[in-house]
């Protein structure tokens, strides 16, 4: 018997562990063999505040003195870039503006980011305070906290049943049978899927596939200072990765949940819109691949107790922002299941809630 039963090992899952365990005995079950196999494992891992709906931006203000103390830190200071042709004048001073980013002309552009092509290029701008995310840090950090605290983390625990007898759900993962007083259902694109296992009406969640091109450093340049660097209407983005550049055409593609792979039509469209943008050419690829990014329909989390059962808890619809709210997150399904105050705004609580969609 464990007081809660998380299932679901990417970040959304390990981050409310590390929160619940000091408090209570936690259980967390994952389908595969490692933590973070599918959406934790594949993302991007950029920190930028202003990134996201208004619901998705107070937690990541929240997270944000997390992610840069918190153990050491899991940023380092990278930049953004927005970038548009001559005729996106309209959609580049609104995307600008909902970054908060300043303006810059195409010679400092290119100051930042060489290979920017000067005659394509219509328009550019730049924010100073966007960071890379250690994801594969933190996630440790917080698997090495859970553990530390007393949890049990299990891989290779795929969830096949879930049945609630009074007050006492049983969870069966192959032959093992656990029993918990509460859920919470980190299962990422799987969610509605545990959802509907456990009789839970599910919410509507729809996994979108993003895929990614690692390539060699452009023309032999150092890319190591380089900015992120995003087209406006997300034609592609970039950045660089471990001494190469990673590019991704940004495709928002509805698929069931499974194991992403890249599409390379997808990739090959996406990089001919990239390469009309920079001077050096794309001659090969090292490597790609793809990864699931989970919304609700109004594309904020779902975090709290379903409506029809307190005792089953949503930590869900992360989209591509699970990294950057971890701590805020899992810190607000804490006080939830704990029935402790939050320091979240009221509003933004309600805006999490699953309540909002009944």
């Amino acid at each position: 018997m464990t007081d809660i039963l998380i299932i679901g090992g990417g970040i959304a899952g390990i981050s409310a562990a590390a929160a619940l365990a000091p408090h209570a005995t936690v259980t967390l079950l994952e389908a595969e063999s490692q933590l973070g196999s599918h959406a934790s494992g594949r993302s991007a891992a950029m920190f930028l505040a202003d990134y996201g709906n208004e619901v998705v931006r107070a937690l990541n203000h929240a997270s944000h003195h997390h992610h840069m103390h918190a153990n050491g830190g899991v940023l380092s200071k990278r930049g953004m870039m927005l970038v548009a042709r001559h005729a996106e004048r309209a959609e580049f001073i609104n995307e600008a503006g909902s970054f908060n980013m300043k303006e810059i002309g195409i010679p400092d552009a290119r100051q930042l980011f060489p290979i920017l092509h000067p005659e394509n290029t219509g328009f550019a701008g730049y924010r100073d305070d966007a960071y890379d995310l250690d994801a594969d840090r933190l996630l440790q950090n917080y698997a090495a906290e859970a553990k530390r605290q007393g949890a049990k983390i299990l891989p290779n625990s795929k969830v096949t049943a879930l049945t609630k007898t009074g007050k006492v759900w049983e969870v069966i993962t192959g032959d093992v049978s656990y029993r918990a007083e509460i859920i919470i259902n980190a299962a990422g694109a799987w969610a509605d899927e545990v959802a509907a296992l456990a009789f839970v009406t599910p919410l509507g969640l729809q996994p979108y596939r993003r895929s990614m091109a690692r390539l060699p450093a452009p023309g032999g340049h150092d890319v190591s200072h380089w900015p992120f660097v995003d087209s406006v209407n997300e034609r592609w983005y970039a950045k660089p990765d471990a001494g190469c550049w990673i590019v991704s055409p940004s495709e928002e593609h509805p698929l069931p949940p499974h194991d992403a792979w890249a599409d390379d039509m997808v990739l090959a469209e996406g990089l001919d819109r990239y390469g009309e943008m920079v001077t050096e050419p794309v001659t090969r690829l090292q490597s790609s691949w793809a990864g699931l990014r989970t919304f609700a329909p109004d594309r904020a989390l779902v975090i709290g107790a379903d409506t029809a059962d307190s005792s089953f808890y949503w930590l869900a619809g992360q989209g591509g922002y699970g990294f950057q709210t971890a701590p805020a997150a899992s810190c607000l399904i804490a006080d939830l299941v704990l029935s402790r105050p939050s320091g979240l705004p009221p509003k933004v609580i309600a805006a999490l809630n699953p309540l909002r969609f009944s």
